[in-house]
């Protein structure tokens, strides 16, 4: 199974940014999201090392949430988010 995951940038060089979710943070292509005005900040879907669409806090924290509540499901316990 494939997840995107929701990350806050941190730094934005070029076509490239860095982000962070949960503690890890990753570098991400911008190529896909180029029409988009993100700035430090955003929060971003990413998917394989591609922001693929900006997101509001709200839906960020939702989908956090959600996977959570997956995680908590499958293995019978928690998590904390963000």
């Amino acid at each position: 199974m494939c997840l995107a995951i929701p990350m806050r940038i941190t730094r934005i060089e070029g076509a490239t940014a860095r982000a962070a979710s949960r503690g890890i943070e990753r570098d991400i292509d911008l190529m896909l999201v180029q029409d988009q005005a993100l700035k430090v900040g955003d929060f971003v879907i990413v998917h394989v090392g591609y922001a693929l669409q900006r997101l509001a806090p709200e839906e960020a924290l939702a989908t956090w949430r959600l996977l959570d509540e997956a995680d908590a499901a499958a293995t019978g316990g928690g998590a904390d988010h963000a």
